[in-house]
């Protein structure tokens, strides 16, 4: 009988807080706070010469603002910390090529949010079944909701507990994610098949064995263009629409340079409700998706996609305009839509977490190539969703995705020996930056 092996997990686990105005008036100020400190320390170092660029200083700036500036002081200590070691880390992700350059934070477009470093400061609580009592530093009791078991009280130990959290503000309302620590025996190695999984717009996930992921709801309009409400119901998609009129409307009596009118604030603050309603909704299905394929699969092979440079703009310059960019922007859109990253993501961790792998193959010409006999043949993709391959020996037909699905399988199986040069480029890493399994 075989020794059982345990290991530690990280995991997060996100709860709605139901807070009062008051709670949420102070929450706000704590974010808009830690956002002005990233501010202030980008500024210090941008303007500090590179010789001089050091933790400590950074440090006793920090530590200097909350004693000067008054609005600092509602930010708590270790918060204010939190900020400093994420600012030199997001640096350090830089200089490893795993990021770009930290840059300032604007006050529209910037997620609100205040770090939580202890576990200790949140004295957890369950009141009974739905709900949950955190201790939120400078704020007070916030009840949230509990969805799931969490190693609290008699629970926790040095091996199984919180070790922190971090509040996050949307559309919907202010959020808490928590850091859980946890002692877990180490799966056994899943002995399911391999699946080559294809990422696209109109079918979201198509597999080499023909089971197809759908989300069921259609990716385009009547008219055939690409639906981006389509995780929103009729009554949704009608009041957004009177929503976004009502904004533009309301933004069309601003004058330049004008701040924004309270009345279009609480516009934008109704969309982004229905936004982040639509989002909850999109991150749930993809939840219940790759459990069940990490699940049901040993392997997983995916694409290495660029996801960066398939949603850039094809606007061009002045010099140089761009050819079809309403086309690519609706383009860019579905894919940003669908978010293949955060699928991937998942599968990821979940697939370690049963026991079995992810690989990702080169992506170039999966999905121009025939499935069936191996040969490009030019015009054998002449649709989005068909084709159908012209070489005369062959003859095969099917959904271009399931086509592309399974050369992706293929071509993990084959070790990637037949890839062509094309495909050897796209895995090289660029000169100095660190492999994954190093980082």
């Amino acid at each position: 009988m075989n020794e059982l092996v345990w290991e530690k997990r990280q995991f997060g686990h996100r709860a709605r807080l139901a807070v009062t105005p008051a709670q949420a008036r102070l929450m706000d100020d704590q974010a808009h706070a830690a956002r002005a400190m990233w501010n202030q320390l980008h500024d210090l170092w941008q303007m500090t010469p590179r010789c001089q660029r050091s933790l400590t200083r950074l440090d006793q700036t920090v530590r200097q603002a909350r004693k000067e500036i008054d609005w600092y002081a509602v930010l708590p200590a270790q918060a204010a910390q939190a900020v400093l070691k994420t600012y030199v880390q997001a640096w350090r992700n830089c200089w490893d090529r795993r990021a770009d350059e930290p840059n300032f934070k604007a006050r529209l477009r910037t997620v609100m949010s205040v770090d939580i470093p202890q576990g200790r400061d949140l004295q957890i609580k369950r009141v009974h079944r739905r709900w949950g009592m955190v201790n939120i530093p400078k704020v007070g009791r916030v009840r949230f909701r509990w969805t799931k078991d969490l190693p609290v009280g008699k629970l926790a130990n040095r091996e199984n507990r919180i070790t922190g959290a971090r509040l996050v503000k949307d559309g919907l309302g202010w959020h808490i994610a928590f850091r859980v620590q946890t002692l877990e025996p180490k799966p056994e190695p899943h002995t399911g098949p391999e699946i080559g999984i294809d990422a696209g717009v109109s079918l979201p996930l198509a597999l080499s064995d023909g089971n197809h992921q759908d989300h069921g709801r259609p990716a385009r309009l009547p008219d055939g263009t690409a639906d981006r409400d389509k995780w929103l119901n009729p009554d949704e998609k009608a009041k957004l629409l009177r929503l976004e009129q009502r904004a533009a409307h309301r933004k069309s009596f601003r004058k330049p340079k004008e701040r924004s009118s309270n009345r279009l604030n609480r516009t934008y603050d109704q969309i982004k409700q229905l936004r982040a309603k639509a989002t909850r909704r999109v991150v749930d299905w993809q939840h219940q998706t790759t459990t069940n394929l990490a699940r049901t699969y040993g392997t997983v092979v995916v694409e290495a996609l660029t996801i960066t440079s398939m949603v850039k703009s094809a606007k061009g310059t002045c010099e140089n305009p761009g050819v079809n960019v309403a086309q690519k922007s609706g383009l860019n859109r579905s894919i940003s839509q669908e978010a293949w990253g955060r699928t991937v993501t998942m599968l990821t961790y979940k697939a370690a977490r049963h026991g079995g792998t992810l690989v990702k193959v080169p992506a170039p010409n999966t999905s121009l190539r025939c499935s069936a006999c191996g040969f490009l043949t030019p015009g054998s993709r002449e649709g989005q969703a068909t084709f159908v391959c012209k070489n005369p020996d062959c003859g095969w037909f099917g959904n271009a995705d399931w086509n592309a699905a399974r050369n992706i399988l293929h071509l993990y199986r084959i070790g990637l020996v037949a890839i062509p040069a094309a495909g050897r480029a796209v895995v090289r890493r660029t000169r100095g930056a660190k492999p994954a399994t190093a980082r």
